[in-house]
């Protein structure tokens, strides 16, 4: 059975392996290597996700995670980025995963916390310009295309698209 629950120091390690797993497999074969491994240095290490676990705030609301038994398959978190707006910040799913309904459960976390916990009107998402894995299921969950913006971070002058979607909560 699946639990969906915030995460704990002891969840560190499984985070930074699902989110890690994760981003290859979503981003292998349209971005660099290079880009990947950069990103994944950035906000996958442990100690950013250690801090990330323990200090939480509006902006931040922490890490939730899907566990089976004592394994991590899953984790995502998000935050406020205006008064009454929300935004899921990542989403990550052990690949072999897909297709369960974990993401779904931790989308709804996150959407519980925005809207209970700080009132969120409405909810972001940014999602890399052509990723077949995350548009379908947004859209799915009333996710609505607002604009392209320039993705995070250039590498030796490769510039990545991303797409933002809002909805109403």
């Amino acid at each position: 059975m699946i639990h969906i629950i915030k995460a704990q120091p002891d969840h560190v390690e499984g985070i930074s392996k699902v989110c890690s797993d994760g981003y290859w497999a979503t981003y292998s074969e349209t971005h660099s290597e290079m880009y990947i491994k950069g990103i994944i240095e950035e906000f996958y290490n442990r100690e950013r996700i250690q801090k990330e676990v323990l200090e939480t705030s509006k902006e931040w609301g922490g890490y939730f995670v899907a566990l089976e038994g004592y394994e991590v398959i899953g984790a995502g978190g998000g935050g406020m980025i205006e008064e009454t707006s929300g935004e899921v910040f990542v989403l990550y799913l052990d690949p072999s995963r897909r297709n369960e309904g974990i993401g779904t459960m931790l989308l709804d976390a996150i959407t519980k916390q925005q809207k209970e916990e700080f009132n969120a009107k409405e909810q972001w998402v940014s999602v890399a310009k052509g990723n077949q894995k995350a548009i379908p299921f947004y859209e799915a969950k009333g996710f609505i295309f607002n604009r392209e913006v320039d993705g995070h971070g250039i590498v030796d002058g490769e510039r990545y698209s991303s797409v933002r979607y809002c909805r109403t909560i």
